[in-house]
């Protein structure tokens, strides 16, 4: 059985101001799940998840699947989308980051096979981990800054 890998990034959330601001993010992927999905945990307490081959082909090309979308952004950056109820999130990422957290991802597979071959991928999802909104209490209102201290 492989281990779950995990890696901790920062990304850049886009708002409608002159500002972004970084964030930490959490990606995650288990390659015991056949629906070969990667996770990322935002610091509000939310996971996506969504096929793995969604976050590569976006690498290379805009690609839309539910409510995620996923574009290049120049050479080095990548455009995450992601639609809720709630309204949009814009996050930016470094493409080295998911490119080197992919390629660990591959490592997992059987040798031989394409990670995703003959499997539908999955639509992509959101839910809120209980651990983390527990810690950080109620969520803030949208558009509120977090404390600093």
């Amino acid at each position: 059985m492989s281990p779950v890998i995990e890696e901790h990034a920062r990304a850049r959330l886009i708002t409608d101001g002159p500002l972004t601001r970084p964030v930490p993010v959490d990606l995650r992927y288990d390659p015991a799940d056949e629906r070969r999905t990667v996770h990322i945990g935002l610091p509000d307490g939310t996971d996506w998840a969504f096929g793995r081959d969604l976050l590569e082909r976006g690498l290379r090309t805009p690609i839309e699947r539910g409510d995620v979308r996923v574009w290049p952004c120049g050479r080095t950056q990548l455009i995450v989308e992601l639609h809720s109820t709630d309204g949009v999130e814009v996050f930016q990422f470094e493409i080295r980051t998911l490119i080197r957290f992919l390629a660990r991802t591959r490592h997992t597979q059987t040798p031989g096979t394409s990670p995703d071959a003959g499997r539908e991928p999955p639509p992509p999802s959101r839910t809120t981990r209980p651990d983390k909104s527990a810690k950080q209490g109620a969520r803030p209102e949208r558009g509120a800054q977090p404390a600093h201290g």
